[in-house]
């Protein structure tokens, strides 16, 4: 094997192995979700994977001849590459909604073994270019610039470019079919001999059941798995299912017909906040079916919506299936709500609506000391942002995210879920501003939540640290109870 012949292959199955890992993690989360946790598990399972199949493919390459097993080794992590689907159709259902123990078995399930063996070629290759001790630096060295600018590859091209273009399962589908190509030509032109019928066969039948294997998805935007579910019992209801959660209501034909609590309570508010029926000007971080939006526009005429969301398909299937119609009045700014604050004018909003999520967790970065600085920014001097954080047990973020808003806003409440909840994660609605609060008990719909003010609030915080862009472990506060 030539210098360059094996470079090009080191480069190419570990880009495979980096594209799998990206792809991973899109996978499993209508199962497990998507979180920091979510993310490690996948990471670390594929690196297991990598030093294991670096350690495996080094002995074998010194006890059997390294040209009879490269072959064989490209067109199996290309069978294993296309068995990861049915894996994780079939373990994902069992383990859903489970901890980072869910996780980490259900990616090891799926995605250990490709990564272990794709990532053997690598010591493989570098034994087919030993002819002396002399240059073993320099075969070794340049294969392993070559396995790592490959990797560098698969990781840019996967993240800003395919997953943008291109469903998750056909880009598994294309990566295992080109792998198993590749390797049936390698095993012919290093081997001396083509794969036998039964690998062939084993191939087709991977590459179908992984073409037949069940999806959750009804559409794979760019960040989550996504489906819109009619409501049999409202024949206008739509949910918009992410991943593993129930995001968000729409009714199509009452667009001020709320069904989620927390929504609700947005409404209640504003209500108190603002005199009924006068327009507003909102900002929004985060879109989902964008309920809220199509509320205060069908409620308060003349009033504005900016709407910041991260991603676009999101937006798509929105305007596709979930009645959203955009324009002067509701306008849609697509990217990191985090960045596109900076952006925004001054003292031009009477509310900003925190309703953001990556999993069950506000997003770290949108939760932070900095964060509710540049939301204050944005507000008038009597303007109020609401904000919606899931938690529950010890509620250690919301009681964070509540001491991060008292940081930065003279006046703060908390509207807990309703008494006899439990421990289970349930909505709490933060309400802030630099102005009194004239928000009461009497201005909640009955069963909704609990209003906690003053003193009240100052006991709920009891002590937890606010949430800075030093140290944010939103994720970790919400799970760890």
């Amino acid at each position: 094997m030539t210098s360059r012949a094996a470079a090009a292959l080191v480069f190419a199955t570990s880009a495979a192995v980096l594209v799998l890992e990206i792809l991973a993690g899109r996978l499993v989360a209508p199962y497990v979700g998507v979180s920091i946790e979510t993310f490690t598990g996948v990471i670390g399972t594929v690196l297991a994977g990598i030093a294991l199949g670096s350690a495996v493919g080094g002995r074998l390459a010194d006890h059997h001849r390294a040209e009879q097993l490269v072959g064989p080794a490209v067109v199996a992590g290309g069978v294993l590459a296309l068995a990861s689907l049915p894996v994780v159709s079939m373990l994902g259902p069992a383990v859903a909604g489970g901890g980072p123990s869910a996780i980490v078995a259900l990616a090891a399930g799926a995605f250990f073994a490709p990564a272990t063996v794709l990532s053997s070629v690598s010591p493989m290759a570098a034994k087919l270019r030993l002819s002396s001790l002399a240059e073993t630096g320099a075969v070794v060295g340049g294969l392993s610039a070559a396995g790592t600018a490959g990797a560098l590859f698969g990781t840019f091209a996967t993240g800003f470019v395919l997953v943008a273009a291109v469903p998750t399962r056909p880009l598994v589908l294309a990566l295992g079919g080109a792998l198993v190509v590749t390797g049936a030509v390698l095993w012919w032109r290093l081997g001396g001999r083509r794969p036998p019928a039964g690998v062939v066969a084993v191939a087709l039948l991977a590459g179908g059941v992984a073409w037949v294997a069940p999806s959750p998805c009804e559409v794979h935007t760019t960040y989550y798995c996504a489906r819109v579910q009619v409501d049999a019992g409202r024949s206008s209801g739509r949910e918009l299912l992410l991943d593993t959660l129930r995001h968000s209501y729409v009714d199509l034909a009452d667009p001020t017909f709320l069904e989620f609590r927390y929504v609700r309570l947005f409404a209640d508010v504003v209500a108190a906040e603002r005199p009924q029926g006068r327009p507003v000007d909102a900002l929004h971080l985060g879109g989902g079916g964008f309920t809220f939006p199509r509320y205060l526009a069908a409620t308060r005429p003349g009033t504005t919506n900016v709407v910041l969301e991260l991603d676009a398909g999101l937006v798509d299937l929105a305007r596709d299936r979930l009645g959203l119609r955009t324009g002067p009045d509701l306008r849609v700014e697509v990217g990191d709500a985090r960045t596109a604050l900076a952006v925004q004018p001054a003292d031009a909003f009477d509310v900003v609506v925190g309703d953001a999520f990556g999993g069950l967790s506000v997003p770290w970065h949108l939760a932070t000391v900095e964060v509710a600085e540049e939301v204050s920014r944005l507000l008038r001097p009597d303007g109020i942002y609401v904000a919606n954080v899931i938690d529950g047990g010890p509620n250690r973020l919301v009681r964070a995210e509540t001491a991060t808003l008292a940081q930065v806003f003279d006046h703060v409440a908390v509207i807990a879920p309703p008494l006899g909840t439990g421990p289970a994660p349930a909505n709490h609605v933060l309400v802030a501003s630099q102005a009194p609060l004239t928000l009461g008990p009497e201005d909640l719909r009955p069963g909704d939540g609990v209003l906690l003010a003053g003193p009240a609030v100052e006991a709920f915080v009891a002590g937890a640290r606010p949430l800075t862009d030093d140290f944010a472990p939103a994720d970790q506060l919400l799970t760890r109870r």
